[in-house]
């Protein structure tokens, strides 16, 4: 299972449960029947700093001999040397099951899950330094399909574990290393508050190379200011957020949309109607739109899924509207497109070798 290499959040779920027709004609109702827990939240001992000095704790980390974020495609090699930038990443959802409302630390489907995902993710960054990658107590898939006070329980506690996963990240690197922070989807979420409570306004900030907050809306509006670090308007501009979330075309983000604008921001004011950051991540700048000839890589996985290869130039990207990332005509990257041509678990792979190098051009700036 580990050696599997799979992008699959949400489109397995959907392809599992009962096809895509099914969702088309049931729709969210139907997610929410199979994904969301009928228990009541159960809390749970707080880890601490202790915990998270074990190994076994991390996903990756520099300690670690079987380390998934040190994957590449051919053509291509993690950093040889130690340095660079300490890269501290958090995984998206992997935790897919009804059981619970968070992941047990010893689920091993939802951790070799996770593990997959840092070989097609966190291991854009394995040239500029080294990945730590954290296990946390993850909130379930079906926390984001309701409004139930147990989701944001859920999510909270699975936020503590990664504060305290930071604290050691923080501790174990040298005090002046320069610092990449990235996440996806329920990660990235977790980033963005990690940004507020941790980074903003904190002497901390200024050894920021980057923060990838990819796969969540962030409001640039209510939410943006309060993270402490400004939109990345240039490729080579250091102490920056970048974000993104990709359509192909024609976008219906309704679902995405909808349950976002019922939400409240940072700063206290409604998200509804406010602008999205978009980073369009073929220049590494804040809007605009590049052709496919911009894109220094894709990562397009093989028939049984056991690796992928890069193809340069086959996907442009665009930056439309309050803030999609819109990616042209659909690419064929495998079945786990999103209804709405959604392609929220390619939002890496999608632009792997840019993200690569854009970590890399970051860090080199002064």
């Amino acid at each position: 299972m580990v050696r599997r290499f799979l992008y699959v959040v949400a489109g397995l779920i959907v392809l599992a449960l009962a096809g895509l027709l099914a969702y088309r004609i049931w729709g969210v109702p139907l997610m929410r029947a199979a994904l969301v827990p009928g228990e009541s939240f159960r809390a749970q001992p707080t880890l601490s700093i202790a915990d998270y000095r074990d190994d076994r704790m991390w996903l990756a980390r520099p300690s670690l001999v079987n380390d998934p974020s040190r994957w590449t495609p051919p053509g291509y090699r993690p950093r040889q040397t130690h340095g660079g930038a300490a890269v501290f990443f958090i995984h998206p959802t992997s935790y897919l099951s009804r059981a619970h409302w968070n992941a047990p630390l010893d689920d091993r489907e939802a951790n070799d899950r996770a593990a997959l995902f840092l070989r097609g993710q966190a291991s854009a960054f394995n040239e500029a330094g080294e990945i730590w990658a954290p296990r946390y107590r993850q909130a379930t898939f079906g926390a984001f399909l309701t409004d139930k006070a147990a989701a944001d329980q859920a999510l909270a506690l699975a936020y503590r574990d990664l504060l305290a996963a930071f604290d050691v990240f923080l501790a174990e690197i040298a005090p002046d290393r320069p610092i990449i922070l990235a996440g996806h989807s329920q990660g990235a979420l977790h980033l963005t508050h990690l940004l507020k409570d941790r980074v903003a306004g904190k002497p901390l900030a200024k050894r920021i190379v980057a923060a990838y907050a990819i796969g969540w809306p962030i409001s640039i509006t209510t939410d943006l200011p309060a993270l402490g670090l400004p939109a990345c308007t240039a490729p080579e501009q250091r102490g920056c957020v970048l974000a993104w979330q990709s359509f192909a075309e024609p976008a219906d983000p309704s679902l995405i949309l909808d349950t976002f604008d019922r939400t409240t921001g940072f700063d206290g004011r409604p998200r509804r109607g406010t602008p999205l950051l978009c980073t369009n991540p073929l220049t590494g700048a804040n809007g605009g739109s590049a052709p496919a000839s911009a894109n220094l890589g894709t990562l397009y996985p093989n028939a049984d899924l056991s690796s992928a290869t890069i193809r340069t130039g086959t996907v442009g990207a665009r930056c439309a509207g309050r803030g999609l990332l819109l990616i042209g005509s659909p690419p064929d990257l495998g079945p786990y497109t999103l209804p709405g041509n959604n392609y929220h678990v390619y939002d890496y792979s999608l632009f792997w070798a840019n993200v690569r190098a854009d970590a890399a051009r970051r860090l080199a700036a002064q």
